[in-house]
Order: structure tokens, then sequence, then C-alpha cells
């Protein structure tokens, strides 16, 4: 009996290129990146029960990633600061392409396709300064590199496609790095900022916090299907504060911050790890693995509760509600206030789970 794998060499081998669709490699609804007990680096994909669809070896740690819309192709980014990026065949586990940002410039472990999957978008810096960039990349041409953009700002993370597919969104953590490690240079002086962008590099709307909230960088974004935008944060200031880490905005308004209760707030250490919106689209979930908490807020930045859970950082949207990852191993569905344990794995889980779809 042939293998799909022995299929797919069989292929390989007559010079065809064949391109399937996700439902070849377990319809996965998700993807993540994880550390196995033996130390070793994968990528996984899981469905909405929280089952491995597929797993496949990384050389290094993976933090987050991006997923073709089309075809079982996804592209796993190094951590912050990074210098490569692997495009990966998910049916076969092939590295088709290895991806490394020009002389002088990071990735900062995020990306996204277009709509139609013609371009991937990465976030990156340039090394001395931090200055923010957003590369492009030519699927279709084998990921050739066709240019880049500046965000607006320093320290980009998460960037986002917008609804309607013509715009970006643009997380500027307002922080300078050290080049070769995690340093920070410029606590005193930072300037996050939240960004929106046409495809092609065009500033469209750049919103910035209040200046007593310049330390508390923006890190992590989801979008609604409305084009709600929300903003995970991460405190860079004096330890102990009990401030909003979580921000909502719309296009050509204020930003609403959310707060959690004074004792909530200070659990969670000043540290949002992931923001997700949950599959019925009626509240968002921010994560803090420092603090092992979860918490949930309604569309309009009302605090609605708080779930414990140890080293708890992955979030994304599931049909019943959000799918969080921990690093010991957990996946978990949050419905409402309550959790339920889907899996539990011999790995530990990185910082972020990447839905495919929503």
């Amino acid at each position: 009996m042939t293998t799909r794998r022995a299929f797919l060499a069989g292929l390989a081998a007559a010079g065809a290129t064949p391109r399937l669709g996700w439902a070849a490699v377990g319809q996965p609804a998700y993807l993540a990146a994880a550390r196995r007990a033996d130390g070793g680096f994968v990528l996984t994909g899981i469905d909405a029960q929280g089952r491995d669809a597929f797993t496949v070896p990384l050389p290094a740690r993976g933090h987050a990633g991006a997923a073709h819309p089309g075809h079982a192709e996804a592209v796993v980014f190094a951590r912050r600061p990074g210098s490569y990026a692997l495009v990966i065949d998910c049916a076969s586990g092939a590295v088709l392409h290895r991806l490394s940002p020009p002389k002088g410039r990071q990735f900062n472990g995020h990306g996204a396709y277009s709509a139609d999957g013609a371009l991937l978008f990465t976030s990156e810096q340039v090394a001395e300064g931090s200055a923010g960039r957003i590369g492009v990349w030519d699927v279709a041409a084998g990921y050739l590199r066709t240019g880049e953009v500046s965000t607006h700002g320093i320290g980009p993370h998460e960037l986002r496609l917008m609804p309607g597919g013509d715009a970006l969104v643009v997380a500027n953590g307002g922080i300078d790095t050290a080049p070769d490690d995690r340093t920070k240079l410029n606590l005193h002086a930072m300037s996050p900022s939240l960004v929106y962008l046409r495809l092609d590099g065009s500033l469209l709307e750049q919103v910035a916090l209040e200046p007593g909230l310049a330390q508390n960088s923006i890190r992590h974004l989801a979008v609604s299907p409305d084009g709600q935008v929300a903003f995970a944060m991460q405190w860079e200031g004096a330890r102990g504060m009990a401030l909003p880490l979580l921000g909502l905005h719309r296009r050509g308004a204020a930003p609403v911050l959310a707060s959690a209760p004074l004792g909530d707030e200070l659990a969670m250490q000043g540290y949002a790890g992931s923001v997700a919106l949950s599959g019925d689209g009626t509240e968002f979930v921010i994560s803090s693995p420092r603090g092992g908490r979860l918490h949930r807020f309604g569309r309009d930045g009302a605090f609605l509760g708080a779930v414990s859970r140890a080293d708890v950082c992955g979030l994304a949207p599931h049909p019943q509600g959000v799918l969080a990852s921990d690093g010991l191993g957990g996946l978990l569905l949050l419905r409402g206030g309550a959790t339920e344990v889907l899996a539990a794995a011999p790995l530990g889980w990185d910082n972020h789970v990447v839905a495919l779809a929503g």
C-alpha cells in the first residue's frame, strides 16, 4: 500500500510539485511550536479537540508562525531577535525554504500572509536602533524578498491582516533592544504605538498611549471580523504597578484601556503574553504566564473574570470559546469562566497558538 509520503516522494521525483490543502494533513485548526522533553523543538498541528494532526521537527526554538490560507504550508519564526524563518510543507515535513532577513535586520517572531496567499509579511527591526520594518516576500517566486516598508515605530512585534485584506495592523513595542540579545536600551524613552498600514506601506493611522503609559509596550494583537483591534501590553516600568494590559481600538477613535480590579491586575505581574477573541465573538482574553492567569473582557472593555492556570500563554479562538496552551503541555478550552482540559502532551508549548482560520 502506498503511503502519503511515498506518493509525494514519487511526484517529486517526477518533477511534480503538488500543493495539498490542509485537509491532507488531518485538517488541523491550529499551529503551535513546542519544546520536547528531550530538549528538541517541534511545530505541531492541532485539531479543535486538542489532538495532534502532524508534528514537524524544528532546528531551534520557534515562537509564532503564519499559516498559508490555501495550502498546507506554514512559516515558523525564531524567537526575537531571530535570524531565521522556516517555510514548512506540513504534508511531507520538508523545509521548503529557509528565510533570512537582510544584513542588519532581525526577525521579530511574527508574520502574516496576504488574503490570497501571494505575499508574506514579516515583522522585523533594524539591528542598530530597532527601527521597525515589514519584510515583503513573493510566495510564488519561492519566497523571494521583494522589499520592505517602515512600521513608523521601533521594536515591532506582532502584525495582523485587517478584515478586507487591504491593510495591516502592527504592534510597535516601542523598545530599542541590543542587536545580540534582548537587553532593553531605552526603558525611560519608550514609544509604543499601534499602526495601520496599506499593503504598500503607506500610513493610514497611528495611535499612541498617553505619556504616563509610555512604558506599556504594545506587543500582541487580535482582530475581530468587524475590525475591532485588541492589543496586549507588557509593562516595562516600576514593578508592582496595577496598570491595564489590554487595549481596544477602532479606526478613527481613541483607544479604550480595559482594566481589571486591583487585586486581579496586580496578579498579572504587568505582563500579557497573548490575546484572542472568543469563537463566538463576545469577549477578548489575555494571558499571563508570569501570573498564571487568564483575564476575560467584554468587547466594551468590561472585566468579566479571571481563571488561574500555571504558565498559561498561548491563546486562539475556538468554536466553543478560546483555546489556551501552557508550558506544561496542557491544552485547555476556556468557555466563559470554566475550563476543560482537552489534552496533555509531553511538551512545553511556546508562547503562541496560531489559528488557521478566523
